[in-house]
């Protein structure tokens, strides 16, 4: 009589692997929400400088001001489908068919995190050539780009398992794509578009403490050579307060629905 074997699970970073490039193969399979990742911050960023930059900026900055904010608009909405694509692979069944696999299930959601996060820096990247097409000049050094650059990274990383962890507690991705898209507004009640000066007393508490307020200010400040550590340190802590958040919520909430594994 043959003697039973165990199989060996497969480590972290293979599955971590496979997993990744399942992500990357998906995203390039859906041309058309890479496209709309990165047209969509592109027609506001035109739209708010050619429309609207000459009435609220008439000496023509507004282009310098509005930027940074038009960047974490394109991370928001690019890391936003990971709510969708996470809550497909919950609801379609194809958790249980990894799960009878000697692989950690978990990996799924992290391959699709990473995968965002490249599609994501590649949209930020064409988006900030395009600002510089239509008149973005920014003044940092080298070493004020690459805080930016991290800061930027960091939130879209954090934002991204943050809509992955929305994506494991909705019931189906319709859900997830409508609770993703409330988080899309908050851009719009910070000083991504408008100092927050100009906003009612009422608002001015809400654009003030929220945590997409310190990361515009802290990219705008690296970028145009007017920063101050307070932003800098708020937007880091803020970024990785969320991602820590997040991927607690992730793993509590793939253990309720997949399994312990």
């Amino acid at each position: 009589m043959t003697p039973l074997t165990s199989t060996k699970p497969a480590s972290v970073w293979v599955t971590n692997a496979v997993f990744i490039g399942r992500g990357i193969r998906l995203s390039l399979r859906n041309v058309e929400a890479l496209i709309m990742a990165i047209m969509l911050p592109v027609m506001l960023m035109l739209l708010f400088t050619y429309v609207f930059g000459g009435a609220i900026d008439p000496s023509g900055n507004y282009v310098n001001y509005v930027v940074p904010g038009i960047i974490l608009l394109c991370a928001g909405f690019g890391s936003s489908s990971t709510a969708v694509v996470v809550a497909e692979d919950m609801t379609n069944g194809i958790i249980d068919r990894f799960r009878t696999m000697p692989i950690r299930c978990l990996s799924v959601v992290t391959g699709h995190v990473v995968a965002s996060l490249a599609r994501n820096l590649f949209a930020t990247g064409v988006v900030i050539a395009v600002a510089l097409l239509v008149g973005f000049r920014p003044s940092a050094n080298l070493l004020a780009w690459l805080g930016a650059l991290g800061i930027i990274v960091l939130f879209i990383f954090a934002f991204t398992w943050l809509f992955a962890a929305i994506g494991l507690v909705t019931g189906s991705p319709s859900s997830a794509s409508g609770y993703g898209f409330i988080l899309l507004f908050l851009p719009y009640l910070s000083s991504a578009f408008v100092p927050i000066e100009t906003m009612p007393s009422w608002l001015r508490g809400v654009a003030n403490n929220q945590p997409i307020t310190p990361v515009i200010e802290a990219i705008r400040g690296l970028l145009n050579g007017t920063s101050t550590p307070t932003n800098v340190w708020l937007a880091i802590g803020w970024c990785l307060a969320i991602l820590l958040a997040s991927i607690l919520w992730s793993v509590i909430a793939f253990r309720r629905k997949a399994g312990r594994r």
